[in-house]
């Protein structure tokens, strides 16, 4: 076969993704962008009218989307770090307990959220915490002695989709956490042992300078999931009781889906992953400098 017939067999192979790609990602982003800078709503039957930025500087003046905003990066930072901490405490547990009985069992069992569907998750929350027959509420009454509807009050809706999500995420984090645990030279590990190094000291100059690099990719993919959570908040709380659980994914949905706004919609959607796109340079940045600093 020659070097002309090998490109081509190579292209006909990677034809199918990259159709599939261009499709489904390039051509949605660039009507999406495109969409941005016109006034069109579906329900006033008019056709998309140019206004250049006026949607972007609307949405700059809109405390509406400013809220919405403020509270997509209060969730994340919570989320962020709840999970963060506790799959690393968890990682750390199972890393060091390598021939404790029933060690696979209870990784399985960890891990099960993970296999499970956002909406799925969302739904089942959604049932336990149903003040007439849910089981997280029937808890609550045997302490209060009433029945309580935690997602109809704003404090204890957002403390529930917060822990839905680290309960959801958690264990990702330690499986991140083993990963980069494993990542660590055993013969470094025995010369810690061996200079009767202690736990903290071990942790700091021969484990986290190995697992950083692996532990800080998946706070990335952790910050930007946490980013764009929509389906949990959707099936669970639906951005209420009012607008107290309303994310950025979920202030989207509402503007696109029930106000048919898709104008709107799409600046949101652009400024959303502009932002996205600034979370994955920083950590790269940060993750180059202490490469170099290595």
């Amino acid at each position: 076969m020659g070097s002309l017939g090998r490109h081509g067999f190579v292209w006909g192979l990677l034809a199918p993704a990259l159709i599939f790609f261009c499709v489904f990602n390039v051509v949605p982003l660039i009507w999406m962008v495109g969409l941005s800078f016109y006034n069109y709503t579906l329900t006033t039957g008019n056709p998309p009218m140019f206004n250049g930025i006026d949607n972007y500087l609307s949405l700059l003046s809109d405390p509406s989307d400013w809220s919405a905003f403020s509270r997509t990066f209060l969730f994340m930072l919570l989320t962020v770090s709840l999970s963060g901490l506790i799959g690393s405490l968890l990682g750390l547990v199972f890393w060091g307990s390598k021939n404790l009985p029933g060690r696979r069992i209870a990784l399985t069992m960890l891990f099960t959220p993970m296999l499970l569907t956002p909406a799925s998750v969302g739904v089942f929350f959604k049932l336990m915490l149903n003040p007439n027959f849910g089981v997280i509420s029937y808890i609550a009454e045997l302490f209060t002695g009433h029945r309580v509807d935690f997602l109809s009050h704003q404090m204890s809706a957002q403390i529930a989709v917060l822990l839905v999500d680290v309960w959801m995420w958690a264990p990702f984090m330690t499986l991140i956490t083993l990963a980069a645990l494993a990542s660590v030279p055993q013969a470094e590990l025995e010369a810690a042992r061996v200079d009767r190094l202690g736990w903290f000291a071990t942790l700091k100059r021969v484990i986290f300078p190995h697992a950083k690099f692996i532990l800080m990719l998946g706070l990335l993919l952790r910050t930007i999931d946490a980013f764009k959570t929509t389906d949990v908040v959707l099936l669970l709380t639906h951005g209420g009781p009012g607008a107290s659980t309303e994310l950025l994914g979920m202030r989207i949905y509402r503007l696109g889906f029930n106000s048919l706004d898709m104008g709107n919609a799409s600046t949101m959607g652009v400024v959303a992953l502009l932002i996205a796109i600034g979370f994955t340079s920083l950590y790269l940045y940060v993750l180059s400098l202490k490469r170099v600093e290595g």
